[in-house]
């Protein structure tokens, strides 16, 4: 019987921890030949094996093919994890060798240890190898044990207490076979109708998840990554007699959930990390939106636009979820996420442009509707150009109808999107005469400047009302 592994110490490193990873290996290949280690002691090698998997460097002989032969216990699976996510080419010799149909057999078990380890193991292998996933789904069933873990996991949600709480290693488990799901569905279009089974688990586990603070963290953001994909208007298969998205008990409840974690995201995450996190949140609201009940629609622009009572300050100035959503409209910080949410303001406007800037305001809707070439409203146009300071028989003339400076009969600023009974009151002093002449001086320079630079040929609005004769001389 080869000599018992040592007891765990202080971790090695430099020559030192060389050597121990290579004394180890080698415990583990002669163990591989001639079983000669008792089950506790293999455990312990391979437990003292895995604090070497944490940093790759003196650690060479884990990232050999010998190694992902001896590798194969779920403990030493947690190293082979460890490594492959270390060292991207051990995923091509896992592949080389054969091993992911394992992998994939392992995923059948009812075991939420053997669902993480597979499910992240097969993950990888989704990058930096040549793995044909097809294989999996036509030889080793991947798509129903995916579709059988996530009805597991539903299960175990559904059924969760505080007696009995869904614990770490099922949220972990939960986590790898969203994250699973994800790639297939992203690198293996064709196998969407199949894994599109899984809708109503996902709902359901979404519906029971617990929302930790901040929200977009494991298990939330694979799960609305996991629905990203996936059939959602159950078109292809035809899996569900009701579609899962609008339940009969309450169509609007995923919707409602959903926009829940949005607005509890906008307030707890900075302009950079909204764009990474958020982004496809806002997507998936968008997909929904599209196709939902007409009750749903007029729920979901209910708890998304901007409300009437909001109209007491120009639009994006409140502390509501449509006002969080407006400013990260136009954030510099969150380029992706502006543009969805843009999106996302413009199709619940019925992709009207008119429509569009009476619920948000020409100040939100110009940039969306310029950079994407599409017709501004003459009346939005008119109003900009005033700044919205026209009078209320001007601006009747401007916008016959009203539909773009009133919302249920009270006139707004087309501009700001604030009710005019409530714009602020300029009560500061008038300019004297002196100043205003300082200021048309100050001006009157600076169109010369201009002009004087031959960039753009401009007329002094000065010098053009002297020859209009609009100058009295003054003795």
């Amino acid at each position: 019987m080869a000599a018992p592994a040592k007891c765990s110490g202080p971790e090695l490193s430099g020559s030192a921890k060389l050597d121990e990873v290579t004394r180890l290996m080698g415990l583990l290949e002669l163990d591989l030949k001639e079983k000669n280690l008792l089950p506790p002691i293999r455990n312990k090698t391979l437990e003292l094996l895995k604090q070497y998997t944490r940093n790759k460097d003196n650690a060479g002989p884990l990232f050999t093919k010998e190694a992902s032969i001896y590798l194969g216990p779920r403990e030493a699976l947690r190293c082979l994890q460890n490594v492959m996510l270390l060292e991207p080419k051990t995923r091509q010799i896992f592949v080389d060798l054969g091993y992911p149909s394992k992998a994939a057999e392992r995923m059948k078990s009812d075991n939420r240890d053997d669902e993480f380890l597979a499910s992240r193991l097969l993950f990888l292998l989704t990058y930096d190898s040549n793995l044909n996933f097809d294989d999996l789904f036509d030889n080793n069933q991947l798509a129903e044990s995916i579709n059988t873990n996530l009805y597991r996991q539903a299960k175990t949600h559904t059924k969760s207490t505080t007696k009995h709480p869904v614990t770490s290693l099922d949220t972990m488990a939960l986590s790898e076979t969203l994250k699973l799901l994800f790639n297939m569905t992203q690198f293996y279009p064709h196998q969407v109708p199949v894994l599109s089974k899984s809708l109503r688990n996902i709902l359901k586990i979404l519906s029971r998840v617990q929302i930790p603070t901040p929200p977009l963290q494991p298990p939330v953001n694979w799960i609305i990554n996991g629905l990203l994909n996936l059939d959602l208007e159950d078109k292809k298969a035809n899996h569900f007699s009701q579609n899962p998205l609008f339940p009969k008990f309450d169509a609007k409840c995923n919707a409602d959930r959903l926009i829940n974690i949005l607005d509890a995201a906008v307030r707890q995450y900075k302009d950079e990390e909204l764009e990474k996190n958020a982004t496809p949140l806002v997507i998936l609201l968008r997909q929904i939106y599209d196709f939902a009940p007409d009750a749903v629609k007029g729920y979901m622009r209910w708890l998304l636009l901007p409300s009437n009572d909001e109209r007491a300050k120009p639009l994006g100035k409140s502390d509501t979820l449509s006002a969080f959503l407006l400013r990260l409209s136009t954030s510099p910080a969150a380029p992706n996420l502006r543009e969805s949410i843009s999106s996302m303001m413009f199709e619940l406007s019925d992709r009207d442009a008119t429509s569009f800037v009476r619920n948000v305001g020409y100040g939100f809707a110009s940039g969306f509707l310029m950079t994407h070439d599409m017709p501004v409203p003459e009346n939005a146009m008119e109003a900009w150009s005033t700044n919205g300071n026209e009078t209320k028989k001007e601006s009747e003339a401007e916008d016959p109808g009203g539909k773009v400076t009133s919302v249920d009969g009270v006139e707004i600023n087309p501009v700001t999107g604030q009710r005019r009974d409530m714009e602020p009151v300029d009560l500061g002093p008038e300019m004297s005469q002196e100043e205003k002449e300082r200021e048309a001086e100050k001006l009157f320079v600076l169109f010369e400047r201009l002009k004087a630079t031959g960039v753009v040929n401009v007329m002094n609005p000065v010098e053009q009302a002297m020859q209009e004769g609009r100058f009295e001389e003054i003795e």
